[in-house]
């Protein structure tokens, strides 16, 4: 069996991987939300369905597309899906792979890295944010009045899909996830 954790961007690459590896995809997990985030609705089905044993084997883009909260909790989460026995393969990092032995000292470097980006990459925004306010404009994403919030909490509690709620209220599907 086989199960993929993966942005959209990615999607076209890991499907092609499968068929030459001949496995079979039984499903994708595919959150738009940033890695470092707890609040990652598809990560979290794919643990539960981990320890459901509803697949064999994870494929994810690379280990930052996996998790960028830090060597203790990718480790956890690695460590979760070996407790399983589900293996576990990075497309791009070849040398990620649950079958290797040196796979937990790699990984621990890896998701080092990968938090240290993060924190880089949320000090650029930060500066940025400073720079754009000292020069009079307004940054970072609009905040919502109360009767939108409530308007994506109706909708979503209705049924509607992340993507049918940002189209009809006009806003940004990580607005819709931020008051999910």
């Amino acid at each position: 069996m086989f199960i993929k954790l993966t942005l959209a961007r990615h999607e076209n690459a890991l499907f092609k991987k499968p068929d030459k590896m001949h496995y079979e995809i039984v499903g994708i997990y595919a959150d738009i939300i940033s890695g470092a985030s707890p609040k990652r609705p598809e990560f979290n089905r794919m643990l539960s369905d981990v320890s459901k044993h509803k697949f064999s084997l994870l494929l994810f883009y690379s280990l930052d597309r996996f998790s960028r909260s830090g060597t203790r909790d990718t480790i956890r989460y690695l460590q979760m899906l070996d407790d399983y026995n589900v293996m576990y393969k990075s497309f791009t990092e070849q040398y990620i792979d649950s079958s290797g032995i040196f796979k937990d000292v790699i990984i621990a470097l890896l998701s080092t890295l990968a938090k240290q980006e993060r924190i880089r990459i949320s000090e650029r925004v930060h500066a940025g944010l400073a720079r754009a306010r000292q020069q009079g404009r307004v940054g970072g994403r609009p905040t919502l009045d109360v009767v939108k919030i409530d308007k994506i909490k109706q909708m979503k509690s209705a049924g509607r899909s992340i993507t049918d709620i940002s189209k009809i209220l006009k806003i940004s599907r990580g607005s819709v996830y931020q008051y999910i």
